[in-house]
Order: C-alpha cells, then sequence, then structure tokens
C-alpha cells in the first residue's frame, strides 16, 4: 500500500521512518570514527560522507513531514492518559525539528569553512553562509551539543515505543514495523 491506512502506517511512512533510523546510525557511526575538525581541515574521506548523509537526512525528512502532514495517523487514545498524549506529540515535532536543524547546522558550520555541500554527496548547493561567518563557526559547536539532544529524544521515543509493546501491549510499536 502506497498510502496510510486508518489504523495504522502505510509503506511509505515506514519506509522512510525506517530511512532515517538507518541513516543515522550511519551519520553516528562516521561522526564518532571521522578525524577531528580543525582549522585548514579538509572535508575528505569520512568528513565527506558525514556531510554527503547529513543533506540525505535533511531531505529524507523534509519528504517525511509533507507525508506526515498530507496522511496524518491519529496517536491511539484509548486508555492513554493524556499528559502520555502531549508527550507524544511534543516527541514527534522535537525530533522532526532536530532531522531539520541539525543538517542545517552542519550545513551552515561546512559553509563558513568554505567547504562545497552537496545533496546526496553529488548536487552542490548554495553557501548557508559566508566563509570565516561568526554564526556559521558557532553552529559547528551547537551542531554537536544539539546532536546529544537528538540522541536524548530519540532515546526516549524508543523507550516509549518499548514501553507501550511490552508494558502496555497495545499495538503502537507494531504499527510501524514492517
Amino acid at each position: 500500500m502506497t498510502h496510510e491506512r486508518g489504523d495504522g502506517y502505510g509503506a511509505v511512512a515506514k519506509g522512510l521512518h525506517w530511512l532515517v533510523v538507518a541513516l543515522l546510525v550511519a551519520q553516528f557511526a562516521l561522526a564518532w570514527t571521522m578525524p577531528d575538525i580543525q582549522r585548514g581541515t579538509k572535508p575528505e574521506g569520512l568528513i565527506a560522507w558525514h556531510l554527503a548523509v547529513g543533506t540525505t537526512i535533511l531531505a529524507i525528512a523534509v519528504i517525511r513531514i509533507a507525508w506526515g502532514l498530507t496522511y496524518p495517523i491519529p496517536l491511539l487514545t484509548e486508555g492513554v492518559p493524556p499528559w502520555q498524549r502531549l508527550a507524544a506529540r511534543a516527541t514527534h515535532v522535537l525530533l522532526n525539528l532536530l532531522l531539520i536543524a541539525l543538517p542545517l547546522m552542519g550545513w551552515a558550520n561546512a559553509s563558513a569553512r568554505g567547504w562545497s555541500v552537496r545533496l546526496f554527496g553529488v548536487m552542490p548547493l548554495p553557501a548557508l553562509t559566508a566563509v570565516d561567518s561568526p554564526l556559521g563557526r558557532a553552529m559547528g559547536d551547537i551542531h554537536v551539543t544539539t546532536t546529544w539532544i537528538l540522541l536524548g529524544v530519540a532515546g526516549l521515543h524508543v523507550a516509549a515505543a518499548l514501553y507501550h509493546h511490552f508494558l502496555r501491549r497495545d499495538g503502537v510499536l507494531r504499527r510501524m514495523l514492517p
């Protein structure tokens, strides 16, 4: 099925979700294994891959958000306290914001370093900041710090899915499994 069903997520939403998960795993592996970035560092090897995966995450996140707005899925509300529904909605919104903000911060920092940023590692993108821009330079540090926030929110998301699956046994997790 290419669009959403009333009781759960369709193939496109599931595919986009798990594609983002796979890209994030790859991105974190790249980030933790690539060399430290200093003045004069060239965007080669793992750093180039990190930039390519970041722009891919940005593109897929935009598509995923657009898809979700077109085919919204209501949260399961039966027996779920209002605070949990609010927490679920807030977590999803925050995850989506972070999936957009983090690549943009990295892109701005790369631009400030004079690096070329390419969508999917192929199509050149315009610089977001001028070379040596103080804002672009600051985005690098903010990017690193915000990454830890993404990890925390993603961990909360996974913990909630496991809570629903193993403790509540309400089918929330099964709606997103292939």
